[in-house]
């Protein structure tokens, strides 16, 4: 590890064989320097981790610079094939307008119609509509007066309409806006005083409606052949909670708890069911769940990355050119490799594995105070056990055409919820946080499977079903 061309370790080294040459000096003294080097190393280490070798979020690097992309075989724009968003003509605009020509501008001389040359201006018009309806009073010789029906969802003198719910809640649920610039949003643009209140009532309104499509998503998801799993902090009134998400390219699902662990997974309830194969980071608990697993060599790299930059382990630099060339071969082959090209790349992942056990051997034992606890590993012999001991489970991506390379989906899956912490800072209730989950795996889920937040928004209203729900 090099910080500003010092090699801390061998400093530190250095520091540790003086004080132990050093006779005189107090037990006090000398556990102090061990204390105070052992922090020295470990804020070093610090000092050296980014977002390429770390969990570390790009924002978070230092002097970050975007590097210019290469030039490629392709020509800039769209490509063959890209379905484009250039506007189109509408053939039945709202609105027509023509434009006659000046005939005191033109020559003299007679002139015929021949047609015209049309160009439209597609704009918005933001209004406000209101409905009233008037149920009909029929009174009988006796006094007695029969009243229409309203229609359902009718139900008070004057009320908000599925439209200003659904653009409410698409604005606070799925654009992440905070309440107040949505009271603004709808004074401004339209003249309706709806309240943070009301926006709140809306979106627990949603929540109710969407129970069903809880309970539909987690036996889907439990029944599905591939899951990715993650989990992420959130802080819900001052404090640290996590959010767990359980998701594949069709289905999302978002849950809120106090725990991380199996506590929370086996309440949450959609692994404890499951079957099939489980992408996730390596995080213990998951490994109780699932008939198969894949790790996310995302991870991997990074943390190769930090063993070969601060560790100078030249095993870690070939171990990462390795991946990245399975993951390449296995990409041009159409999502899964030959047996002949399997069990060559496997051959080469173990080969640079014996060649890492050389190169970063185990600690030595007899150096050991006490005998209770596992020996202490450095981070790159840790990271090596990890990738020796769960090969198939690191390498299960090249042998099954489903398996992705990494968790990105679970990943890409939770951005947007450290966008809403970013924004907001925290929820204020638990029953805050689980009303955001289940609205935004519900959007999650409708988007994935082709269809708009609007539009989905407006059929849970509706009180219809999308049409990939298949009521049981």
């Amino acid at each position: 590890m090099t910080v500003e061309s010092i090699n801390v370790e061998a400093a530190i080294k250095r520091v540790n064989d003086l004080v132990a040459l050093e006779k005189d000096i107090s037990p006090a003294l000398k556990a102090s320097l061990e204390v105070l080097l052992l922090l020295i190393a470990i804020l070093a280490n610090r000092l050296g981790l980014n977002s390429k070798n770390s969990s570390k979020p790009p924002s978070t690097d230092p002097n970050r610079l975007k590097e210019p992309k290469g030039t490629g075989e392709r020509k800039p724009g769209g490509q063959p094939g890209h379905r484009g968003t250039t506007l189109r003509p509408v053939a039945d605009p709202d609105e027509v307008k023509v434009i006659k020509v000046d005939k005191s501008a033109l020559p003299e001389g007679r002139y015929r119609d021949v047609g015209y040359e049309a160009r439209q201006v597609i704009d918005l018009d933001i209004s406000t509509v209101v409905t009233e309806w008037r149920a009909q009073i029929l009174e009988d010789h006796q006094g007695t007066r029969y009243v229409a029906p309203f229609p359902e969802g009718v139900t008070r003198p004057v009320q908000y309409g599925i439209g200003v719910k659904v653009n409410s809640i698409y604005m606070s649920q799925y654009q992440l806006i905070p309440y107040n610039r949505i009271e603004d949003h709808f004074l401004d643009q339209m003249q309706i005083p709806v309240s943070s209140g009301s926006i709140y009532n809306f979106n627990q309104e949603a929540y109710e409606r969407l129970e069903y499509f809880d309970q539909w998503v987690r036996k889907r998801l439990t029944s599905s052949p591939l899951l990715h799993a993650d989990e992420t902090g959130i802080n819900i009134g001052g404090k640290g909670y996590w959010l767990h998400n359980t998701s594949n390219a069709e289905f999302s699902f978002f849950y809120p708890h106090c725990k991380r662990g199996c506590e929370a997974l086996n309440e949450i309830g959609v692994l404890p069911g499951f079957r099939g194969i489980l992408c996730h980071d390596h995080w213990k608990p998951y490994f109780q769940y699932g008939a198969f697993h894949s790790l996310c060599n995302a991870h991997r790299l990074r943390e190769l990355e930090r063993a070969w930059e601060q560790d100078t382990q030249q095993w870690a630099q070939k171990m990462m050119i390795l991946l990245k060339e399975i993951n390449k071969a296995t990409d041009e082959a159409g999502g899964r490799l030959d047996i002949m090209a399997s069990e060559h790349y496997r051959k080469c992942y173990r080969d640079l594995i014996e060649e890492a056990e050389r190169e970063c051997p185990p600690p030595d034992k007899t150096d050991r105070k006490g005998g209770r606890g596992r020996f202490p590993r450095s981070k790159s012999r840790n990271l090596l056990e990890r990738l020796r001991d769960f090969e198939g489970d690191v390498l299960r991506f090249m042998d099954e055409e489903r398996v992705p390379f990494s968790n990105n989906q679970a990943e890409n899956d939770l951005r947007m919820t450290k966008v809403q912490q970013k924004i907001s800072g925290c929820f204020r209730s638990l029953d805050g946080a689980k009303i955001f989950c289940r609205i935004r795996s519900y959007l999650s889920t409708c988007r994935k499977q082709g269809l708009t937040s609007s539009e989905s928004l407006r059929l849970l209203f509706e009180g219809k079903q999308p049409p990939f729900i298949v009521p049981e």
